[in-house]
């Protein structure tokens, strides 16, 4: 199957004025999404879901927080010494110490968070802006110093003076040469349009590639994410199944298949994202809304009679993308909204063919049951209702039972 026909490309990207994307995506499941209320990792899953993230092509994951505890600096230093392809990153306070546990690590980022906004420096830190920064620099040398590459993020930048960000960010960046400067929209208060003035106004400032990491308290972290990335952003943040502490973060999901049919961004095997969301599901105990994208259970099920209908000529005409490109499959049912040619497609896509006089029969058995039932009929229960059908039109006159499900 060509690319072409594997979804629809949204061609009025072709009447707007964007910056070609330049990206790199960090997953920080492993990190972040742990800081999900009730999920902790093992070593094995964590490595794990480590594993398919390399093999899927992200180019950095965000293992931990190793001065968390002991057992978590171990699990850290094992992903980072599995000699995958995806470079290894771990979080750091400014403390020198968290940088040792970085280092003891042989990670190859370390990422050393301050917060800068009135809000975390009155009521978090008790501490001035100025004392904040110098512990921040000071971890910053110390980790440049022994080698480390070194991503600076300002925690809460959405809720820092934008002027403040700017000087934090030239000064590092001069004399310390960071890889990276990131803006974290914490408590996510972001939408798209501050989300690029932020992005543009710290990319007009700075020649350091610049990380966007957004939280979905608004449920707009996807459309924020992108919205940076078009502004200049290079490292997107994300999770899987967009898990996180309080309303989780940007959907790793749904960031790759946006990248692919908005902006044309396919180095990503984007058929192991269901896999990858159901083993992530097993081991947090989270399971996805089924209306979430890409990997809900209703993503890519049909019961309306018209869109089945069309469906079973051309999936396009009511799927953006097809299941098989990210792993998915498709799933017709069977339901108060099903048409007589959507279940006759039906039927016959699972080896049976009806008479019409059949097909009207089980139609109107198909409406009784769902509507008594206020559910959806499963194929086992179709195939049950199929043989009552033939079995009552074979004998004329006979009283016809009342279909249970």
């Amino acid at each position: 199957m060509s690319e072409s026909e594997q979804y629809s490309r949204n061609t009025l990207m072709d009447f707007i004025d964007y910056r070609p994307l330049d990206i790199e995506i960090c997953d920080v499941t492993l990190r972040d999404g742990e800081q999900t209320p009730g999920v902790v990792f093992s070593k094995e899953q964590k490595l794990a879901v480590a594993s398919e993230l390399d093999s899927m092509g992200i180019e950095v994951i965000e293992a931990g927080f190793p001065v968390v505890s002991a057992y978590e600096k171990e699990i850290v230093k094992e992903i980072a010494n599995q000699g995958f392809n995806s470079r290894i990153c771990c979080l750091s306070r400014a403390v020198k110490g968290d940088v040792d546990a970085a280092l003891e690590c042989d990670v190859d980022i370390v990422s050393i968070f301050i917060a800068m906004s009135d809000m975390h420096l009155k009521y978090k830190y008790h501490r001035s802006l100025e004392d904040m920064l110098g512990c921040a620099k000071e971890a910053i040398e110390y980790a440049t110093d022994h080698g480390l590459k070194v991503r600076f993020a300002a925690e809460d930048a959405s809720r820092t003076p934008v002027d403040r960000l700017k000087q934090a960010f030239k000064e590092v960046e001069k004399d310390y040469k960071v890889q990276y400067v990131s803006l974290a929209d914490t408590v996510g208060i972001l939408n798209p349009k501050t989300t690029h003035y932020l992005v543009s106004e710290i990319f007009k400032s700075v020649n350091t590639s610049i990380c966007i990491h957004c939280h979905d308290d608004l449920g707009m972290a996807t459309a924020n994410t992108l919205a940076a990335a078009e502004a200049g952003a290079k490292q997107l943040h994300t999770t899987v199944n967009a898990i996180g502490e309080r309303a989780g973060n940007a959907s790793l999901e749904e960031v790759l298949v946006a990248l692919r049919v908005q902006y044309g961004i396919d180095r990503y095997d984007t058929t192991k994202l269901n896999a990858l969301s159901r083993m992530v599901s097993e081991y947090s105990g989270i399971t996805p809304s089924v209306n979430k994208a890409i990997v809900g259970q209703n993503a890519f099920t049909h019961e309306s009679g018209i869109h089945v209908a069309a469906i079973l000529e051309e999936p396009r005409t009511y799927e953006l993308f097809l299941p098989e490109m990210v792993g998915g499959k498709r799933n017709l049912v069977v339901g108060k909204h099903t048409g007589t040619k959507a279940l006759k497609g039906i039927i016959n896509s699972i080896g049976f063919c009806l008479e019409r006089e059949e097909l009207c029969a089980l139609i109107e058995k198909v409406k009784v049951c769902t509507e008594e039932k206020r559910k959806s009929i499963s194929r086992d229960q179709l195939e049950k209702m199929i043989t009552q059908v033939k079995q009552e039109q074979k004998t004329p006159g006979s009283e016809k039972e009342k279909f249970s499900i």
